[in-house]
């Protein structure tokens, strides 16, 4: 699947201070509207404004959030008609994860991520709580249509260097056996999937997540090492979460709150273009503090938190990239996919 190259600050060198910006006036809207998952909006914005490199990215920018829309509406009534149908249910969930990873697989496109969480967040949601499945539609929507206006407004305050967007090359997995494969992928999305469904609640959702991030990758070595990344993203993430609601302890301020996210957000962004790791790791790790921070002021405990999602990422990627890995091995015995593949672009 395609992973955007490291941001470069001779192209954008304003890039860490309009990613951290937009997350603060993310944080800003939601205060404003009084969401009811302020966390999304500003994970949201940074997440689709993250993904830019070069010059300012219309079909990015305006494409993105409206696709994010109508995919999480879609299967928002789509499960709505069928989770009270749970056989049903389960084959809808199964047969678009599949077509999902196809896409993923037979084009290298990353449209299909957005499927995946879609149908991941829909399903589970609606399992336990229809009101839980419309609240969370709504944040999404929220979050689409804040990143759909505050990220031009912020390529146009401070705009790029270079002149044109990078030119994205999605390349297809050479390996064959695309929709056997997207088959495997989506049955072990499916497994965990139930798991939540029956056993764990809502909280734990990050499990499914991170088997779904993993698998839109082609050998199992680019799996463990996008289960190894997010994992380290996530203790990153969480002690820098730690340490600012630490701070705000001091000084329970709004304000005092936007600047430490702000310091945090301008870090982690340069580490973008300047880290020792590969550059989705500290985007994720900005998530990952988006997330705890503004989740402990719902309903959240910061430090139980952080690990749960250090360890539900573990959890979640390597079961996800070894059941796989199996079953490819069982039902496919002729798919020869070399170790050394590389995930991240130079």
């Amino acid at each position: 699947m395609y992973v955007a190259p490291r941001p470069k600050a001779s192209d954008d060198p304003y890039f860490a201070v309009r990613l951290s910006l937009g997350c603060i006036v993310a944080v800003v809207v939601a205060v404003l509207i009084q969401s009811k998952m302020p966390m999304l909006i500003p994970a949201l914005t940074v997440g689709l404004m993250g993904g830019m490199r070069k010059s300012f990215d219309l079909a990015k920018a305006i494409g993105g959030p409206l696709v994010l829309i109508v995919s999480i509406s879609v299967f928002y009534l789509l499960i709505s008609l069928v989770h009270v149908m749970p056989a049903i249910e389960l084959v809808v969930v199964f047969s678009l994860g599949c077509l999902a990873y196809y896409i993923i697989l037979r084009t290298g496109n990353p449209v299909g991520m957005l499927l995946l969480i879609s149908i991941t967040l829909m399903s589970v949601m609606g399992a336990k709580s229809f009101q839980a499945m419309v609240i969370i539609k709504d944040a999404f929507i929220e979050g689409a249509l804040t990143a759909l206006l505050v990220i031009p407004v912020l390529y146009w305050l401070l705009p790029s260097v270079a002149k044109t967007p990078l030119a994205e090359e999605y390349r297809p997995d050479p390996h064959g056996y695309h929709w056997q494969r997207a088959a495997i992928r989506s049955l072990v999305m499916l497994l965990l999937l139930a798991w939540l469904y029956t056993v764990l609640d809502t909280s734990n959702m990050i499990l499914a997540m991170a088997a779904v991030f993993a698998l839109v990758f082609p050998s199992r070595q680019q799996q463990f090492a996008e289960a190894k990344e997010r994992s380290y993203a996530t203790f990153i993430g969480g002690m820098l979460a730690l340490t600012i609601l630490s701070l705000t302890t001091w000084v329970g301020h709004l304000s005092i709150l936007l600047a430490l996210l702000f310091l945090a957000g301008l870090f982690l962004g340069d580490r973008m273009m300047h880290g020792s790791h590969p550059p989705m790791v500290y985007q994720f790790a900005f998530s990952v503090l988006i997330a705890l921070t503004i989740g402990s002021f719902t309903n959240q405990e910061p430090v139980s938190s952080t690990f749960l999602r250090i360890t539900l990422t573990l959890i979640g990627a390597i079961s996800a990239a070894y059941l796989s890995a199996l079953l490819e091995l069982l039902l496919l015995p002729k798919l020869q996919i070399p170790a050394d593949l590389a995930k991240n672009p130079d």
